[in-house]
């Protein structure tokens, strides 16, 4: 089986930011709007005389992701309404220069996710409201799109990938994919090429270019590889709300319980975690989005040894089955869910912890198991081979969703 660098490397990013910007966040109703209203195309398109993001939106938004711990973002650099954040070089006039900012929009990404030391990737639709020809002249229409990706491969400098999403679209079509990641390797050869398989196929193999699979929207599960000629990278993306694109009444927002279980249960995996935040018209994000996301970052400091670089084991754990242990050059991180917090009875809602000594199975000496958040120790016993931790909880004042030890070993 190939093992390629860009793959590997693409795992060590462990967690990225998703970004939906567009026309579509003028609507305010979710970047679907103008399918499901079925708004006319020249109607549609003049919201481009109010697209005009504020000069330092992208500096803002790439401060909140380094905060929240993200080493990549993924923005739309095209969505399905056609309207291109970046310059299209006349290939038409449906983009950010021709807007009322005047601008090149993804220039500006680009430029603060390098002085940030940030990787920026780009989404790019493979289907198209905007463009007659994706109805009545495919042929032509996947030239445009060709095009149209090689001004990001060439224009932008080095880029850590580019993101599709589409193919399920027209399913029975011919997309000319070899074409197309071709022309992808031959700019950018250590930039990642993956396409999304939506909801309906998620974990699913595609073409041979591909370099990783997606988890739409769902938890990653181990991938298999048997008929895969070489190794294929994961990710899952999720998104805050209901929707990927600004929506102001869109109120279902996960917890941040929620959002700090999917992280781990990616990496549980190996997959990356690619959580979305969609900017207000203005480009800026909503304050519950950027006050969540720098929350989730205070969580991935203080478990950050543990979430990037350490790599998925088949040591199984008894007890809880959203425990689980990873492996970094020796070293190995248990991670347990559902601890309870220490308390008199009138204010801890569970002070019953006897439930929570953890054992495993384990062929090496340990030398050590610490709690990564304080350093403390935690007492162990090795009995045939297996491991057992005694029973504990957070003390009053600490509760960190999922709390991880490291286990250091002779």
């Amino acid at each position: 089986m190939i093992i390629e660098k860009r793959i590997k490397d693409f795992e060590k990013l462990g967690f990225g930011m998703f970004v939906h910007f567009g026309l579509y966040s003028l609507v305010k109703k979710g970047e679907w709007i103008q399918h499901h209203e079925q708004t006319p195309r020249e109607e549609y398109a003049r919201l481009a005389e109010q697209f005009n993001p504020e000069p330092d939106w992208a500096v803002k938004l790439v401060d909140t992701a380094k905060a929240a711990g993200c080493k990549y973002i993924t923005l739309t650099s095209r969505h399905h309404e056609g309207f291109s954040l970046y310059d299209t070089c006349g290939l038409n006039d449906f983009d950010a220069p021709h807007s009322a900012a005047g601008r090149d929009v993804v220039r500006e990404f680009v430029d603060a996710c390098n002085d940030a030391g940030i990787i920026p990737f780009f989404y790019h639709t493979l289907l198209d409201w905007y463009m007659p020809s994706y109805k009545n002249d495919f042929k032509s229409y996947l030239v445009y799109l060709r095009k149209s990706v090689e001004l990001l491969c060439k224009n932008y400098g080095k880029i850590g990938g580019i993101w599709f999403d589409g193919t399920w679209d027209k399913p029975d079509a011919d997309w000319e994919e070899d074409a197309l990641y071709s022309m992808i390797r031959s700019y950018q050869p250590d930039a990642m090429i993956i396409n999304n398989t939506g909801l309906s196929a998620r974990g699913a193999l595609g073409h041979i270019e591909l370099d990783s699979v997606t988890f739409e929207r769902g938890k990653p599960s181990e991938i298999n590889l048997e008929d895969s000629p070489k190794y294929i990278a994961s990710e899952m993306c999720q998104v805050f709300a209901d929707h990927w694109g600004y929506a102001e009444r869109d109120f279902h927002f996960k917890s941040l319980v929620n959002i700090i279980e999917d992280l781990c249960v990616c990496r549980r995996y190996g997959a990356n975690y690619l959580l979305n935040a969609g900017p207000m018209p203005n480009g800026y994000l909503r304050p519950f989005d950027d006050a969540m996301l720098r929350t989730l970052g205070e969580w991935v400091e203080i478990h950050k040894e543990a979430i990037y670089l350490p790599r998925p084991t088949k040591i199984e754990i008894k007890g809880n089955e959203k425990d689980f242990i990873l492996e970094k050059d020796g070293a190995y991180y248990m991670f347990c869910h559902d601890i309870p917090m220490r308390g008199d009875g009138n204010v801890a809602l569970d002070s019953n912890f006897e439930h929570l000594s953890h054992s495993f199975s384990f062929d090496k000496k340990i030398k050590s198991i610490k709690w990564l958040d304080n350093g403390e120790a935690l007492s162990f016993s090795e009995k045939d081979g297996v491991i057992t931790t005694p029973p504990v909880a957070f003390k009053y004042g600490t509760n960190l969703v999922v709390r991880v030890a490291k286990i250091e070993v002779m």
